[in-house]
Order: structure tokens, then C-alpha cells, then sequence
């Protein structure tokens, strides 16, 4: 497996690589001093699998996932403990504490081949989990400024398009995240969330009332007093899902 290491200490960096190269299995194709340098070599070396320091210079290892298009397995190597809940919302493979045993990049190691070998076998066989769609259950991590957030989808009522940026509502709140309501939707499951215009997606748990509007479309009251119409285009749609 292609990896890359990723830490703005020099000595981590050498250290790392020493492990990895006693292991038959991986083969570092480069390293990186900070996310900016990061990007530039993901985007040339294409490695399986990042080894990620989260703490770095103006911008975190959190914010490198935000940029890159094409995220590989992420392993992250952190010497503070506290960011473990975060590593793991962003799909994480592994949380390894500095300084880094061997025994335990061993079994991050194992745990990825065992992932890699899994989705192979899943291509094989028609590639279906690989395209598994986000559902009620699931728990997606929003990043904002400094904010950080552990959101089960069941409790975003709402998602709205701001220019390049998506509004998530939740509770009281309503960060915004770097991605187009179009990448969206087709992570969603359709059954739970539905595009109702260019602007909306709305969680259908969360519909308390639909009144017809102008032109054939709807307006559609969520939970909580939001009131969102829906697109003429779609209303046809949302009658067909909504009845019996």
C-alpha cells in the first residue's frame, strides 16, 4: 500500500516512516510538512492511505479532509487523545497516540488491509456497499470555524444551499459546510430526505403539514415552524412519495 505521512515535525515524520518501512506490506511514496503541502502531494502521489497528524500550523489535519476531493484511508497519529471522537466521525481508520507503538501501527495496518480487501470483494460482487447511501441512523461530524459538531442525520431537519456552502439545521443551529446541495443528495437516502427545490433538501421526518402554493407547487411546515415550498417540478414527486 502507497502512504503518505503527514506531520510538521520533522523527527515524528523520520520516526514513522522508520516503522513503516519494517513492514513489508506499505510503501511511503512521501511525506508532508502541512495541509497545503499535503494537498499538492495527495494529488500527485494518489497514496491508499494517509498517515495524519491533526495538530499543524494555521490549518489542522481536520481541514485537509475538508479540501481534498478524494479522501484516502486515513490513519491519524496525534499525540492528544481529546480529538478521537472528531478522527472517528470523519471515518477515521485508526487513532494512533505518539509516540507510536509498534504493535498498535501493526494492527492499524492489518485492520486496513482487512477494509481494502473488503471493498474488493464487494466490487466483485457488484460494488453495493460502496455506494451505500447515508440514512436516519448515521452520524455525519460539521465542522464550522471552530465549532465541531456529532450529528445524527434523524435530528438535521433541513438543509439549505448558501452559495458554495450548505446551511445544516439541527436543534438551535445551523453551520454551514463546504459542499454542494447537488454532492449532497446523492449521499442521502431517498426514502428519508427529499430535494424539494435547487435550495432545500428536508428531512421527511420532520414534515408537519404541506398546504398547495402558486403556480402548482406546495409549501411544506417542518417541526419547529421552518417553512419551505416545494419546487412545482417536485411537488408531483412529493404527492406520489407521501400517499398511500
Amino acid at each position: 500500500m502507497r502512504a503518505i505521512v503527514i506531520d510538521d515535525e520533522r523527527l515524528a515524520r523520520k520516526e514513522l516512516i522508520t516503522l513503516l518501512n519494517q513492514l513489508e506490506t506499505v510503501e511511503v511514496v512521501g511525506e508532508a510538512v502541512n495541509v497545503d503541502d499535503a494537498k499538492e502531494k495527495i494529488e500527485q502521489l494518489q497514496p491508499d492511505v494517509i498517515f495524519l497528524d491533526i495538530q499543524m500550523p494555521e490549518k489542522t489535519g481536520f481541514d485537509l479532509l475538508e479540501e481534498l476531493d478524494h479522501v484516502p484511508h486515513v490513519i491519524f497519529t496525534t499525540a492528544y487523545d481529546e480529538y478521537a471522537l472528531k478522527a472517528f466521525q470523519v471515518n477515521a481508520l485508526d487513532y494512533l497516540l505518539k509516540p507510536i507503538e509498534p504493535k498498535r501501527l501493526e494492527e492499524a495496518i492489518n485492520r486496513l488491509i482487512g477494509k481494502i480487501e473488503g471493498a474488493a470483494k464487494n466490487q466483485e460482487n457488484g460494488g453495493y456497499q460502496n455506494n451505500k447511501k447515508l440514512t436516519l441512523d448515521d452520524q455525519v461530524f460539521v465542522k464550522d470555524g471552530d465549532r465541531c459538531w456529532f450529528v445524527r442525520l434523524s435530528n438535521v431537519r433541513l438543509f439549505e444551499s448558501d452559495g458554495n456552502y450548505i446551511k445544516v439545521y439541527f436543534d438551535n443551529f445551523k453551520p454551514m459546510i463546504h459542499k454542494s446541495l447537488n454532492a449532497l443528495d446523492d449521499r442521502l437516502d431517498e426514502k428519508s430526505f427529499f430535494r424539494a427545490s435547487r435550495k432545500h433538501i428536508i428531512n421527511l421526518g420532520w414534515v408537519e403539514a404541506i398546504e398547495p402554493w402558486f403556480n402548482g407547487g406546495l409549501v411544506v411546515t417542518l417541526r419547529g415552524g421552518d417553512r419551505i415550498e416545494v419546487s412545482r417540478r417536485q411537488a408531483a414527486r412529493f404527492k406520489e412519495m407521501m400517499s398511500l
